[in-house]
């Protein structure tokens, strides 16, 4: 009973914020509103995906947002400058993660600890290589997230090709069962003959790589950079996991319901909007907002349990 309301609640969550966005706005009721209403989902959901890796191996990273506000500087001069150096740089940043995922776990440092060290690191980095903002999207990428697919906005159709490739890879896939076993037990996968320090470097790896893919969607959509343009999506990767079903503990996560969560905050933002909610309220909204659904799946999970 509780696994079924892990995913049903991000559901009806999503559902209940856009009939309301719709009553208030029934112009958004389009394919226009609706690109406008998820137009940041992209990076937001990849970022989600990012930290859903490290907490199903039962770590959290802050550094997460500052990563990928590295990736978006590197995307916006390097990879569109020099294509080749760009991209050399985006696999140094990938390796990095999976060395630092193989670092906690070899010395046994508390991943909250180290993650938030390195955000200063990526931080750093990032000024230095845009000290101010600018830079400019490869066209290519700009290209490919403004394409306008016959039915539905590209950040909904992106949406679900990711979901539906973060669940094959995590929850069908033999790695995914061994990661996500690795999260609710790791001492029996040890002594199962897996190499933990390869799988936590693995975890973090995939991490890393969901990162760098979400700095450059971000740019994609906003054309430019800036070294603090997604510190926020620390905070919003994290709420977007837990509140799309995902534990801190145990190995238990849900891609599809992570999706759907990143999906339900930006909807939150955009309803906040049109609230005309000042935006020093809306961070606080938007937590009242993933209290409440908590708490309902707090309540049903007693109640499935006491059944």
């Amino acid at each position: 009973m509780p696994q079924r309301y892990r995913i049903l609640l991000p559901v009806v969550s999503l559902a209940v914020l856009l009939a309301l966005t719709f009553w208030m706005q029934p112009r958004a009721m389009s394919y226009f509103g609706l690109n406008l209403l998820f137009n940041l989902a992209v990076p937001i959901a990849l970022a989600t995906i990012a930290q859903m890796m490290i907490i199903m191996v039962n770590d959290i990273d802050l550094s997460l947002g500052a990563f990928v506000s590295l990736v978006a500087c590197v995307t916006a001069t390097w990879l569109n400058d020099a294509p080749l150096t760009g991209v050399l740089i985006l696999l140094l940043l990938v390796l990095s993660y999976a060395a630092m995922g193989a670092v906690i776990h070899v010395l046994e440092l508390p991943a909250i600890v180290v993650t938030l060290g390195m955000s200063f690191v990526w931080g750093g980095l990032a000024l230095f290589i845009l000290p101010t903002p600018g830079g400019a999207a490869p066209g290519w990428l700009r290209t490919l997230m403004t394409v306008k697919p016959p039915l539905m906005p590209m950040a909904v159709v992106a949406a679900i090709l990711i979901a539906v490739v973060t669940h094959l890879m995590v929850m069908r896939s033999g790695l995914g069962t061994v990661l996500r076993g690795l999260g609710g037990n790791a001492r029996s996968v040890a002594r199962a003959g897996w190499n933990v320090t390869l799988l936590k470097a693995t975890a973090y790896g995939l991490a890393g790589l969901f990162g760098v893919l979400a700095g450059m969607a971000l740019v994609g959509l906003t054309t430019s950079a800036d070294a603090n343009i997604a510190l926020r999506y620390t905070l919003l990767s994290i709420a977007g996991v837990i509140l799309g079903g995902g534990e801190f503990i145990g190995g238990k996560v849900s891609p599809v319901g992570a999706v759907i969560g990143a999906l339900t905050l930006t909807l939150a933002a955009s309803f906040l909007s049109f609230l005309r909610l000042s935006p020093d309220w809306q961070i606080g909204a938007q937590g009242a907002i993933l209290i409440l659904v908590l708490t309902a799946r707090l309540l049903f999970s007693r109640r499935g349990a006491a059944a």
